[in-house]
């Protein structure tokens, strides 16, 4: 395969999105000698994404003014003299009207048309080509005839993906508040609020189909991928091939997939998803663009997707046949969210004060660097983690080890989660499937304590002349001083008197600001702080009468009124944070008094809700 285009119809192309998906379709476009173009909001000026551009163009302050302002992307398009768009994932990489805008401002939009996005974007319109194409389907219900024997239920928008609009329903009162909740997520997320109910597999397996056609009436599949590891409906970690198919469910899938993509004149590239269920497997959704795991695609079989579909864009042929494409070894992904497994996966915001990751035998997708913020403008995924190894049990103890050599720290995240998860027997021998995180089994995992090392390299980091806010133990008039010791503490926990470490034990990160030091060891973080005696650190929502806002967000709805009785873990209302939604509950039983308004920006800590207890 040559380094540059067969043609010249591309030779600038404009990036409509931001962080790693944005760096890594640059790398593409430098490799093929393309200059790349990017768009950025206020919030994302510094990001690295943005310096690493040819060329660079702000659009406004928000996401809405930004990312999600068609127009205005076009418009910076033609300006910069682009030939073609490409849209990354998210944001409007599956919206016809922006892909049919892009045509009609002379551009190429490096996806399907415009037809096959309307057609085969929408979950609804997919069920019906799907049929048609003879590929096996998931039962549909409607929302006042599901049937007694059908429950549990799944509803899901019928626009976008992302694990957006998606809840589960076990019974007709829960179906009701189901609807309710992902009718507004999908009008929020897509601007479309039809839905779709069908039957749920609580135990099944998400596998999904890279396929790829061409404007020459070629179409291929580049095998599957199992992301079975979920939470709410949300990847965390993929892998590819997936493990213990049977061939007659591999065959299935795979044919199936091409199948369908030959029906609707598939070009460019896609992914079919299917539920997979022992040797059943039906046909979930197909998400026309590129996808985040897209990586473990490429390490299987040594090809560049993002390559592939510049080729495909103007208008070369695939650059292989079906029998040329090979699958070989396995490939992991970790997906590395700012949020708190331990908290119900919570995003959280903060500082990135130092970030490490390994270097050898590792692949990195990230889109951010040291000194940034964190905020809650954008979904919370950070950055992803590959490895490729001859085996799979190779793959998981070379993820292991990079997770190991991993740290973001200023930001909790979910690195030590994952890690933990990889290494235990359930993931181990391939018994997870898509609830599995949700319905926390019998060996759900749980924050761990601080190790000992980790606290005696806090009380080396803050052990500064600017932190040290007590004597040292055992001062001597001549010959050396015992090590100072430093009273310290956990967040949320009782403080200790710790010794120093001498040196920086093995496998422990930290960083310090005199008051507070971040540290992390095989992935888990946590933030320890020099002691005052004079005061405690106030818990968020730690079973106290108060419901405060635990991160920065918009107050979507408020579900009781003023005087109301409540009971422990009574939704008082909802609010969205990093584009997800967090229910707000009662954490004791008495009367609530309302302290927020809908539609509500609050900072986090601001009191939302204050309960009277009831009176014993």
């Amino acid at each position: 395969m040559t380094n540059t285009l067969s043609n010249t119809v591309i030779s600038s192309v404009l990036i409509a999105n931001r962080g790693e998906i944005a760096e890594r379709i640059i790398r593409s476009c430098r490799e093929l000698g393309i200059r790349a173009i990017v768009v950025h909001s206020d919030a994302d000026a510094e990001m690295p994404f943005v310096a690493a551009a040819d060329q660079a163009i702000r659009l406004g302050a928000t996401t809405a003014d930004s990312y999600l302002n068609g127009e205005a992307i076009i418009q910076a398009a033609v300006d910069a003299g682009a030939d073609a768009i490409h849209p990354g994932y998210g944001f409007l990489s599956e919206n016809a009207d922006f892909a049919a805008a892009v045509a009609t401002a002379g551009l190429r939009f490096i996806g399907p048309s415009a037809e096959v996005i309307e057609q085969m974007g929408r979950k609804d319109r997919a069920r019906l080509i799907a049929e048609r194409a003879g590929v096996p389907v998931t039962p549909q219900y409607q929302a006042d005839s599901v049937p007694a024997d059908a429950w549990p239920v799944l509803v899901k928008a019928a626009a976008g993906g992302g694990g957006k609009g998606m809840h589960i329903a076990r019974d007709a009162q829960e179906l009701e508040h189901a609807l309710a909740t992902a009718a507004r997520e999908a009008k929020s997320a897509f601007g479309d609020d039809t839905l779709l109910i069908e039957k749920y597999v609580p135990q099944g397996r998400h596998i999904e189909v890279q396929v790829f056609g061409d404007s020459h009436g070629n179409v291929v599949h580049l095998f599957e991928r199992d992301c079975s590891v979920q939470r709410r409906h949300q990847k965390v970690i993929e892998e590819a091939p997936a493990r213990g198919l049977s061939d007659q469910v591999r065959a299935t899938v795979l044919d199936a997939a091409v199948a369908l993509c030959r029906e609707v004149g598939y070009t460019n590239a896609g992914t079919v998803e299917f539920l997979v269920d022992g040797d059943d497997a039906w046909f979930l959704e197909m998400n026309t663009r590129l996808q985040v795991e897209h990586p473990v695609t490429e390490e299987v079989t040594g090809l560049d997707l993002v390559d592939w579909q510049l080729r495909v864009a103007a208008g070369e042929a695939l650059p292989l046949k079906q029998e040329q494409i090979t699958c070989t070894g396995h490939a992991i992904e970790v997906r590395v969210y700012s949020e708190d497994p331990y908290r119900d996966f919570l995003p959280q915001t903060g500082d990135v004060r130092e970030l490490i990751w390994p270097t050898e035998g590792v692949r990195i997708e990230s889109g951010i660097t040291s000194g940034v913020r964190v905020g809650t403008a954008f979904d919370p995924m950070l950055a992803k983690v590959i490895v490729h190894r001859a085996e799979r049990d190779q793959a998981i103890a070379a993820m292991i080890d990079a997770l190991d050599h991993s740290a973001i720290l200023g930001v909790t995240t979910n690195i030590g989660f994952v890690r933990q998860l990889l290494d235990s027997q359930p993931f181990r021998a391939g018994d997870i499937h898509t609830s599995w995180l949700d319905t926390r089994p019998e060996a759900a995992f749980t924050a761990p304590e601080c190790p000992t090392e980790v606290l005696a390299e806090a009380a080396r980091l803050l052990n500064t002349q600017a932190a040290r806010r007590l004597p040292a133990d055992g001062w001597r008039l001549a010959g050396p001083t015992h090590p100072a010791r430093l009273r310290i503490h956990v967040e949320g926990t009782d403080a200790e008197w710790i010794e120093p470490a001498a040196i920086t034990p093995a496998g422990v990160y930290g960083v310090s600001d005199g008051a507070r030091a971040w540290l992390s060891h095989q992935g888990q973080s946590w933030v320890v702080a020099a002691a005052d005696g004079m005061r405690r650190d106030k818990q968020l929502n730690q079973g106290g009468p108060d419901v405060l806002a635990p991160m920065p967000g918009l107050i979507l709805l408020i579900e009781v009124a003023d005087g109301q009785r409540v009971e422990i873990g009574d939704r008082l209302g909802v609010m969205e944070a990093m584009k997800m939604e967090l229910s707000l509950t009662a954490p004791i039983a008495g009367t609530v008094s309302v302290k927020v308004a809908e539609g509500a920006q609050v900072s986090m800590g601001h009191t939302l809700f204050e309960i009277e207890a009831d009176d014993d």
